[in-house]
């Protein structure tokens, strides 16, 4: 029943406004239907303040000054000044109290208290009471101000209530877009490392078996065979990297572990096998790495070793591995040959996914052409198991 009065309400507003005017309207003016020399003046004054009520919302302010003059000529004139006299008054002051600050609802109260126990005090039309005088005007006029203020702090609460859980559930959306945002570039990432790695080993195996095919054919059937095992490993490692784009819910194979500087070996060798050699140094004591800091300097070795292969003339590079108690120093470089550097297409994002692996690990990474001639790739990588 309650909620069917309330749709009512919302959907007819000025119908129930109306209503409710009409309705205070008739109880106040109830006070003036015993007859005598008032009652047509306090009928007027009861029109008076009741229709000030249509602009309580505008002014609210003007409209408690005009109910509470009309409510104190009345009694001046001899009427009981009682809480249905007083309506007009509580319906502005309680407007009043839910659009203006808390301090100008307490004065226009404190004033309205004052003008009305004043008037009932002089007035000697009837013999009342001192309480009634003074304690119940009082009572009347403050409730709407407490109730109104009671509402005001209610509805604040759930504003800010609402407030929050907006910027709570803003808060998740975004920290769940930037989280697959970072996922997206991890992934892209590490196929890029993958994809581009394997594919420049195997165009160089091709090629290096296409030159050998007349003038070695043994030599040549090696590479092939290395060519193979490129090739399968490509795949396996793609396997492994798409592997993470599966739903929960998807059944899973075993993944093989995720590559660290333990297949350095396998990976200068299959850069052998494409003609490039690739000499590994190890300075100071060999420490374990967690599997994030393994991971990221495998692949920076590889992608770096890449380079190389694609835009390099040289047919030697190094991989040196410097070991301290916190840190790794992982140096990739070449001497540069004698076919000068290619220029790096437009748009490609190989040194830039280093800087980023690097980064992601809590090292950095510098990369540049070396006095004496080549390219270095260095990155520094913590070392924290």
């Amino acid at each position: 029943m309650l909620a069917t009065w309330r749709r009512y309400a919302g959907q007819h507003p000025r119908l129930v406004e109306a209503g409710f005017l009409l309705l205070v309207y008739a109880a106040t003016s109830n006070q003036y239907n015993e007859g005598g020399p008032g009652r047509w003046p306090g009928l007027l004054l009861a029109t008076a303040a009741c229709t000030s009520l249509l602009g309580r919302r505008g002014h609210p302010g003007a409209v408690v000054a005009i109910t509470a003059v009309c409510a104190a000529i009345s009694g001046s004139i001899g009427h009981l000044i009682s809480p249905l006299l007083l309506l007009p008054v509580i319906v502005a002051l309680y407007e009043l109290t839910l659009r203006t600050p808390q301090k100008t609802a307490h004065a226009y109260g404190i004033a309205v208290i004052a003008l009305i126990v004043l008037t009932a005090l002089l007035s000697d039309a009837n013999n009342q009471p001192w309480g009634l005088k003074t304690v119940s005007p009082a009572f009347w006029i403050m409730l709407p101000v407490v109730q109104g203020s009671a509402v005001r702090a209610r509805r604040a609460y759930l504003e800010a209530v609402h407030t929050r859980a907006e910027h709570a559930e803003r808060t998740r959306e975004e920290e769940a877009r930037h989280r697959v945002a970072e996922e997206r570039i991890r992934i892209a990432r590490e196929l890029h490392d993958v994809v581009a790695h394997h594919m420049a080993l195997a165009n160089a195996q091709a090629a290096t078996a296409a030159h050998l095919a007349r003038t070695r054919p043994e030599q040549a059937q090696t590479i092939l065979a290395e060519l193979g095992t490129t090739t399968s490993s490509a795949l396996r490692e793609l396997q492994a990297t798409v592997g993470l784009l599966r739903q929960s819910d998807d059944p899973e194979d075993p993944l093989e572990p995720s590559p660290g500087l333990g297949r350095l070996p396998e990976l200068a060798s299959a850069f052998g096998a494409a003609g490039l050699t690739v000499l590994v140094t190890v300075d100071g004591e060999t420490r374990p790495l967690s599997p994030g800091v393994d991971l990221t300097a495998f692949r920076i070795a590889q992608e770096a070793l890449t380079n190389v292969a694609k835009h390099a003339g040289a047919s030697t590079a190094r991989v040196e591995l410097a070991y301290t108690v916190d840190r790794l120093t992982l140096t990739v470089s070449d001497d540069g040959g004698a076919v000068p550097r290619a220029p790096a297409p437009s748009g490609g994002f190989g040194l830039i996914g280093m800087q980023e692996r690097a980064q992601s690990a809590g090292g950095r990474l510098q990369a540049g052409h070396r006095p004496e001639g080549g390219f270095a790739v260095t990155a520094q990588l913590p070392i924290h198991v």
